[in-house]
């Protein structure tokens, strides 16, 4: 996995590139249909496309994510889009009439907050494991072939867990000779 600030500006290009277009294609595609369903089917694609950019160029996974991938992304959008909303409703509630400067910062500045919380939960949650499918707790223990299963490096026990093993291996002779003793 890269940097995080890498990783970041990655999101922002793929995002906003992605962002910049869907806003000029909803318009266009909403002169042959109801707007609200131009913008609904725009956001769907433009999501799986994110996710793709996302896996392949954002997160560097090295390939293309599966249904899983799809969904959780899904998911996080379905909830900065209810961010945002919730900013937007919660101004209408305090200030019935407000600016459009006012309704803008309030947009921006929760779309903002709401980028940066779905970035951490791509990165974390989404594409946070070292070759796609491995628990984030195996991935250090995994070579960086995510295919294969040879450990990348050879675990030592602590002197606590060989003196736990000495003690543990001295009881077990010490039953067999006791068992050996009592049956002869």
């Amino acid at each position: 996995m890269t940097s995080p600030l890498a990783s970041f500006a990655r999101f922002v290009v793929c995002g906003g590139g992605v962002g910049l277009a869907s806003g000029a294609t909803v318009p266009l595609l909403a002169t042959t249909m109801p707007w609200a369903l131009a913008n609904a089917l725009i956001t769907v694609a433009s999501t799986l496309l994110c996710t793709e950019l996302h896996a392949l160029f954002t997160f560097t996974t090295g390939k293309r994510p599966g249904l899983r991938r799809h969904l959780q992304s899904g998911g996080s959008a379905a909830v900065a889009y209810g961010v945002t909303s919730a900013a937007i409703l919660l101004l209408h509630t305090l200030h019935p009439s407000p600016s459009l400067l006012w309704e803008q910062t309030v947009y921006l500045t929760a779309s903002g907050a709401a980028g940066v919380g779905r970035f951490l939960v791509l990165r974390l949650c989404v594409f946070g494991t070292a070759g796609g499918d491995q628990r984030p707790a195996r991935r250090a223990f995994l070579s960086a072939d995510s295919r294969s299963s040879t450990p990348a490096t050879t675990l030592k026990p602590s002197p606590m867990q060989v003196k736990s093993m000495t003690v543990s291996n001295e009881a077990s002779a010490m039953r067999g000779r006791l068992l050996a003793s009592t049956m002869a």
